[in-house]
This record gives C-alpha cells, sequence and structure tokens, in this order.
C-alpha cells in the first residue's frame, strides 16, 4: 500500500498543542507528528466509535500479544505477559517510578542533554537531579564511564534513567555500551529506568537494542517504559507500557501506578496499541524511509546554505540536533529571535541540561514541503541574527 507522507494536515482548529501558535509561526519543536496514523489504526478506532459505548475498560490480552509479538519480531526480545503494565503514559509511569523506587532527597542520575521531562519528574518529585554528561568530541557523543561509574557509586544514588535510543541526540546505543551500563548499576545497586518510546524511530537500516535484552544482569535490574505512541503519532490516545521482569520490582511499580491512578486505560488506548503493533508494520517502515530522507534533506541544505551549524549524526528519532555554537553559545536568545523574526519555532538546547547551550532541537516529521519553509527560514533567521555581528567584534 501506498502512504501519503507529502499532502500537509490542516490542524488548525483541533487544541493541538504543537500548533497553538501565531498565524505565521512554523512549529517544529515538540515531538509530535504532522502526518496522519496509520489507516489501519483509524480504521480500529473508528469501529470502537461506532459501537457508542465508552464504559471502564480492562486491559485485553490482545494488547499483552501485540507487544509480545512485536518486539519479538522487531526487536529480537522475548517479553513474557506477566513482565507488561499498563499505564496511561511514558511521563506519568516516569513520575510514579521516581516516586516509589527511590526516597525523598536521594539522587537521580541522567544523561545529559536529554529530554527536559526528566528533570521535572525528579524535581517535582523532592529528589535530586545528577547529571553525567555526555562526551562531545568531533560531533559526535559518548558516553564518559568512569564519570558515570563514580556517579553511580554515590550512596544516595538510587535510580539511572536511561534514554534508548537518546532523545535529543539522536543516538543508538549499541550492546556493548548498554552491557556496560548495566554491570555498573548492578554493582553500584542503582536500578535503571529505561525510557524507550522512540525505539520504532529508528533508520531503514539501523535498529535498538532493548537495555534489558542484554544480559541477565541489564533484565533484573531494569523497569523499561514502552509506547506506540510516538513511532504512530498516538500521543492523545494516552497509551504505553512498563515492562518488568523482576517480580519484586514489578510489584512495587505495579503498586505504584494504581496508586496513582495511571494504570487503567481508556477505551481506545488498548485496541489502539494492539492494531499499532498488528497491522502497523508496513506504514511504520514507509513512514521511516521518510523520515529519513527529510533528515537527509536537513543536512544537505544546512551544509550547502548555513555551514556554520553542525547536524549531529542521527540513527534514530525523528529529532535533530543542531550544534549552532558557532553562531552563539546562547540558544535561548537564538531561539527566541527566529521565532520572533522569521516565526520558526524549534526547541532551545539549554531545555535539556548541560551541554545543551548552543544547540537547538528540529522536529523533521512534517511533509518536505513544510520542511523546506522551515529550512529556508532558519537560513534567513541565521543570516539576520545579531550575535554573528557581536562575535566577530569580540563581543561575545
Amino acid at each position: 500500500m501506498n502512504y501519503d507522507f507529502d499532502t500537509p494536515v490542516d490542524r488548525t482548529g483541533t487544541d493541538s498543542m504543537k500548533w497553538s501558535v501565531g498565524a505565521h509561526e512554523l512549529p517544529l519543536w515538540v515531538a509530535d507528528m504532522d502526518f496522519h496514523t496509520a489507516p489501519e489504526i483509524r480504521e480500529t478506532l473508528m469501529k470502537r466509535v461506532a459501537h457508542g459505548v465508552f464504559g471502564y475498560t480492562e486491559v485485553p490480552d490482545s494488547w499483552y500479544n501485540a507487544y509480545a509479538s512485536w518486539w519479538s519480531a522487531r526487536h529480537h526480545f522475548d517479553i513474557r505477559k506477566e513482565w507488561l503494565l499498563f499505564t496511561t503514559g511514558v511521563v506519568p509511569a516516569i513520575s510514579s517510578i521516581v516516586r516509589k523506587l527511590t526516597s525523598v532527597g536521594e539522587h537521580v542520575l541522567i544523561q545529559s542533554p536529554v529530554y527536559n521531562i526528566f528533570y521535572n519528574s525528579i524535581v517535582n518529585n523532592g529528589r535530586h537531579i545528577l547529571e553525567s554528561p555526555l562526551v562531545y568530541e568531533e560531533g559526535s557523543y559518548s558516553i564518559d564511564f568512569a564519570d558515570l561509574e563514580e556517579k553511580l557509586s554515590r550512596p544516595q544514588t538510587s535510580l539511572m534513567i536511561l534514554c534508548n535510543p537518546h532523545n535529543p541526540v539522536g543516538k543508538i546505543w549499541d550492546k556493548e555500551t548498554l552491557a556496560e551500563i548495566g554491570r555498573l548499576c548492578r554493582k553500584h545497586h542503582v536500578v535503571v529506568l529505561s525510557d524507550e518510546i522512540h525505539c520504532d524511530l529508528t533508520d531503514p537500516e539501523a535498529a535498538y537494542i532493548p537495555f534489558a535484552s542484554v544480559s541477565k544482569e541489564c533484565r533484573d535490574n531494569s523497569v523499561t517504559c514502552l509506547s506506540p505512541t510516538k513511532a504512530f503519532n498516538l500521543a492523545g490516545i494516552q497509551s504505553a507500557a512498563v515492562c518488568i521482569p523482576d517480580e519484586h520490582v514489578r510489584h512495587k511499580v505495579n503498586r505504584a501506578l494504581n496508586t496513582d491512578e495511571v494504570a487503567e486505560p481508556n477505551a481506545f488506548a488498548a485496541v489502539a496499541a494492539a492494531s499499532a503493533f498488528t497491522e502497523g508494520g508496513p506504514w511504520l517502515d514507509a513512514l521511516r524511509e521518510y523520515l529519513y530522507r527529510n533528515k537527509r534533506l536537513v543536512r544537505s541544505y544546512i551544509a550547502e546554505h548555513i555551514p556554520d551549524i553542525h547536524v549531529v549524526p542521527s540513527d534514530a528519532t525523528y529529532l535533530l540536533w543542531l550544534d549552532c555554537r558557532k553562531i552563539t553559545r546562547n540558544s535561548e536568545d537564538l531561539q527566541h529571535f527566529l521565532r520572533e523574526r522569521v516565526g520558526l519555532y524549534l526547541s532551545e538546547g539549554s531545555h535539556y541540561g548541560t551541554g545543551g547551550e548552543g544547540f537547538l532541537r528540529m522536529n523533521t516529521a512534517c511533509p518536505g514541503s513544510i520542511l523546506e519553509k522551515a529550512l529556508s527560514r532558519l537560513s534567513r533567521g541565521i543570516i539576520e541574527y545579531p550575535a554573528r555581528e557581536k562575535q566577530e567584534t569580540g563581543d561575545l
């Protein structure tokens, strides 16, 4: 089947958070795609709507089977039914898990720059953020394992939130890296909470490795958050899963999700997820090809027209991490300038913690024609950006 990703979808008047912007603005910020979801999922939801009764809903066997089959076939990881817990979203689950598996005042370790909402889940619950910044050398990222182990070894460190693949830098962590993270966390009695929501958005020839699949150490000392919402553009459906092989940890997390009332599906959450994982494969593969072309378009355009920006290599997600430090270290100022001057709304890098200064995050999940307009605006905005003059005169 041919899927149409080229035709723009008018999202005005739909209460879209992404498109709640000025009439002249082009939003490429929040991780939300401007595509219709797979037609198979839409048909499933329309059938459910046609039934007309939307009462309290249980999680059906089809939901468990869909997750298990998808991860076995796509990611070579066998998930048992009893390992899975339904939850309304990855972010609510992360906050619940932080509250249950750590105590007030303890450290939660993250690898910055990283998804900004991790910070909220830690600080809002009275825990301390402990950053082990990624190493950025020659335009790409790696882990400083000496720094990571030193911080894991601190007595107050009880949880590490892993982003796999990593948002915003688009890094797919290899098996050796994940195994070493697992070894160090087990050694220092730190549980790994792995956010794998972007796992199905890899480039066509790339594949992610589930953290829990790497070793017994990783499997038995981890909690993994999974969801079809990012890959299939279903964020508003509020559907996710937590995979926990260890029975003792699973019991704790199950109680946390229920205590926080984020363990019950709405009438559409389970059927949408089951449809995505049983029928959505061809659509997703076509989407991945389209996103790959979009990412290549951004790289080639910026290399030709905006050479002072470096596009960080990315094998996953539809987000691109733009190194703008030759232009300015103040990503907040640059982001605001681009939005006000040319109507291009990107995410400022400083929101993602240490190491994000001087970077912007761009969402490429939109029709190519929209992306071309965005790139034209970016080029114009960088030319007009006043910090360029300050840098050349030594005022920066």
